[in-house]
């Protein structure tokens, strides 16, 4: 996370915090520079600077491939109990306890830049292996090949998941991984067009991409299960 701000921020100045009582340990790293989701935003042209978390959540994101893989802040989030990135007017969490990362817009504790804040138990059990085996092949493979998509997090306010654009939008990346698992959870409903864009279209062309859904309402599932199957002649 240091390196990131070094590398990164483009600001003069990081903060590095930590404290420890009893039973935690708790890190707080800020740097004063142009704010993680700004620099995400426009160094891949991207519509919405929200969008910017969602591809963030996916993992392999990075602004300068020749320093870094984009791997660091994915496996970090995942190492601690909590982990928060606060920047830009958004704010990215990662909590251990719950099912899926979320997003919201609220300002940050420090004006200007990118603040992660970060929290582990002292008697956690979790390993690195442990979180590297969920997302790569290991011991076989230590390849980046496996991610989990929170889709609600694809949704900007109160928009439901219903058009092509929107499906093209989430599948951004997708051929940087061998299996996408796409958590619909908080999800309701999703458009045909989108379900068949994204699960006919794109898996037709993308055969070495495993997409694999999980967590679906029964419209959800329906819509699924109308793109895959195989239309009659």
């Amino acid at each position: 996370m240091v390196n990131n701000a070094i590398d990164h921020s483009g600001g003069e100045s990081v903060l590095v915090w930590t404290t420890q009582d009893e039973s935690t340990l708790r890190i707080i790293i800020a740097d004063d520079g142009v704010g993680i989701f700004a620099k995400i935003f426009h160094a891949l042209g991207l519509p919405d600077m929200r969008q910017a978390l969602f591809e963030l959540a996916k993992g392999k994101l990075t602004t300068d491939p020749s320093k870094h893989t984009g791997e660091g802040v994915f496996f970090t989030s995942r190492m601690f109990d909590s982990f928060e990135i606060s920047a830009n007017g958004l704010q990215f969490n990662h909590d251990a306890s719950l099912p899926n990362d979320w997003l919201q817009e609220e300002s940050g504790v420090f004006p200007d830049g990118t603040a992660v804040f970060m929290r582990i138990s002292l008697d956690s059990i979790r390993t690195t292996a442990e979180i590297y085996s969920q997302f790569t092949d290991a011991p076989e493979d230590y390849d980046f090949s496996r991610t989990v998509v929170p889709m609600k997090l694809a949704r900007f306010g109160d928009e439901e998941l219903v058009s092509r654009s929107q499906a093209k939008r989430v599948i951004a990346r997708f051929d940087r991984f061998r299996t996408v698992i796409l958590d619909f959870s908080e999800v309701r409903e999703i458009g045909q067009a989108f379900a068949d864009e994204l699960f006919r279209v794109y898996a037709g062309s993308h055969r070495e991409v495993e997409l694999l859904p999980k967590n679906m309402t029964e419209q959800v599932e329906r819509m699924w299960l109308r793109a895959v199957s195989p239309r009659a002649t």
